[in-house]
């Protein structure tokens, strides 16, 4: 198993302050994934290099991100730090915050499917 790239102090710091201000929609994804309830360990706000994956399972190698708004504008961006996490040696899948909102058994399923084995 590759390991996780190194991150500045910055950014782990920077992913510190994160865990504590959760946007609404990841606090609600956190509560309905933490403790294994999908039958895998994740984290939240995790520094991998020069970035922060919103969510983390460690063991499967898999990141969750949560796109709100934000990301509308941010497609480049966003696939520039989606190949760098797959050269890392991670498996990227992108929810919209809209679907976690008003259909979360939705969403788990889709992780829940992404946590399985490629």
């Amino acid at each position: 198993m590759r390991a996780r790239p190194r991150s500045s102090a910055l950014i782990v710091q920077r992913a510190a302050g994160l865990r504590s201000q959760l946007t609404p929609t990841e606090a609600a994804l956190w509560r309905a994934i933490r403790g294994k309830r999908l039958g895998a360990a994740l984290r939240r706000q995790v520094p991998i290099g020069r970035y922060i994956a919103d969510f983390l399972a460690p063991r499967e190698r898999l990141v969750v991100e949560v796109d709100g708004a934000y990301h509308a504008d941010r497609r480049r961006a966003d696939a520039r730090r989606d190949e760098y996490m797959r050269r890392a040696g991670y498996r990227v899948l992108r929810l919209e915050a809209e679907l976690v909102r008003t259909a979360l058994p939705v969403a788990l399923e889709r992780i829940r499917l992404a946590l399985r084995p490629p």
